[in-house]
């Protein structure tokens, strides 16, 4: 069966380093959602367009497993075709599930960070190639893996196992982000080549398919806004939806293609079953080049100026409070465990002076305005100081980061005990 090649099993995210943490890598998303987190829009509407992203990029991928099925054999069954959709949904989340469950046992037997994190690069391509045999989805299966992970990976202490994880990521989420549009723009060179004098035909078509694409999402959002404000009226339930019609415009205009079309066009196979030259793949591509470049370049360019002309921005006030109850929380978790180590350890004065000093600005380092005038002043002198100290800190670790490394083309010296050194001073300057 022709298949796009598996998707790279992104966390966070992240969660954006995700809301459950965790060293799983965050489902796909790519660019749109990215645009559209960076113009300011309340993260409500951000966490629609990703979760909307999801259930259309894996929809779309199975029905396209099917329509290229049909188009390689000559022959339809819709019947059959139901049945193998219901079959791949199953297999698929079944997959995901047994695999995601093997992974989390595995990264409890590996100590290390870096192995924990190459170890979520491979489970993807596992769960797609398994889930393919199979017959199921395989882009179902991984982005099952992901969300299993993302829920049951999280570790409050992995501190470096998350910047590790999602340092790498994001780098892989740009990788392949680079490599998809390359190809297409290769691809596309292929295109004008054969496309003999029918330029201004296959720019009508793509045309006619970018307002299509745009027109039908503006009709399907408006009844769907509609009902979901009716059902959160009669549920009175906080649910994420749109709450004006401006928002509903942003939420229609934001409908960026990414990635995921891309690689479905670049995975149309060239020829049938019977030999002859799949039809139109050259029509295909170009179209999809034509939306892509129509919602990203447009729409991705244009949406800030929308974003600001209806005045459609986040809620920083439910943010900061939010952000102050969370560090009220953390403050107090932490005083609290320093209680509990009190009543078993003692410590002199200063020192436990100290510590609760400490328990105290895990709170206000997080949300400085859940104390007082008195003590945010007495917090801020802290902090100058703190950052004065840590300015040395740093003068002192470079310094010895520079002597580490000099030592490497010293004869006689070790080059793998000089990278031992230098790793547990880069962690110790990360700390």
């Amino acid at each position: 069966r022709p298949a796009p090649p598996p998707p790279s099993c992104p966390g966070s995210p992240p969660p954006r380093a995700g809301p459950r943490g965790g060293r799983a890598p965050p489902p796909p998303g790519g660019g749109p959602t990215a645009v559209a987190g960076s113009v300011g829009l309340p993260r409500r509407l951000v966490s629609i367009l990703e979760g909307e992203g999801l259930f259309n990029d894996v929809t779309a991928i199975v029905l396209y497993h099917v329509a290229i099925a049909a188009a390689v054999s000559g022959s339809f069954s819709l019947p059959q075709a139901f049945g193998l959709l219901i079959l791949s949904a199953v297999v698929a989340v079944a997959v995901g599930l047994v695999l995601g469950w093997l992974t989390i046992k595995l990264m409890g037997l590996l100590g290390d960070a870096t192995l924990q994190v190459g170890l979520t690069l491979l489970v993807p391509f596992v769960s797609y190639v398994l889930a393919e045999e199979l017959m199921g989805s395989g882009v179902l299966a991984v982005l099952t893996t992901a969300l299993f992970l993302a829920e049951h990976t999280a570790d409050a202490d992995d501190v470096l196992g998350r910047l590790t994880g999602r340092t790498f990521w994001e780098i892989v989420d740009t990788l392949v982000t680079g490599v998809a549009f390359g190809l297409i723009g290769l691809e596309l060179h292929n295109v004008f080549g054969t496309a003999d004098g029918r330029e201004l035909q296959m720019l009508g078509w793509g045309l006619a398919v970018v307002v299509v694409v745009v027109g039908v999402r503006l009709l399907y959002l408006l009844p769907a806004t509609w009902l979901a404000k009716r059902l959160h009226t009669r549920r009175d339930v906080s649910e994420e939806i749109p709450t004006s019609w401006r928002e509903t415009v942003v939420m229609w205009w934001a409908g960026m293609r990414g990635v995921a079309s891309v690689a479905l066009a670049l995975a149309i196979p060239l020829k049938t079953d019977d030999g002859k030259p799949f039809p139109g793949r050259d029509e295909i591509v170009f179209i999809a080049f034509a939306v892509i470049m129509a919602t990203l370049v447009v729409q991705g360019l244009t949406l800030p100026w929308l974003v600001r002309k209806l005045r459609v921005k986040a809620d920083t006030d439910a943010e900061e409070a939010l952000e102050k109850d969370l560090a009220i929380r953390a403050a107090k978790a932490a005083k609290q465990r320093l209680k509990e180590i009190q009543e078993v350890e003692e410590f002199p004065d200063e020192v436990t002076e100290r510590l609760q000093r400490l328990a105290y600005d895990v709170g206000a380092r997080i949300s400085p305005d859940m104390v007082d005038d008195e003590r945010r002043e007495a917090y801020a002198k802290r902090v100058e100081r703190f950052k004065a100290v840590s300015r040395v800190q740093r003068e002192m670790m470079s310094a010895a980061r520079h002597a580490v490394l000099s030592a490497r083309n010293e004869a006689g010296t070790d080059p793998e005990i000089v990278d031992r050194v230098l790793r547990q001073l880069d962690v110790r300057s990360l700390r």
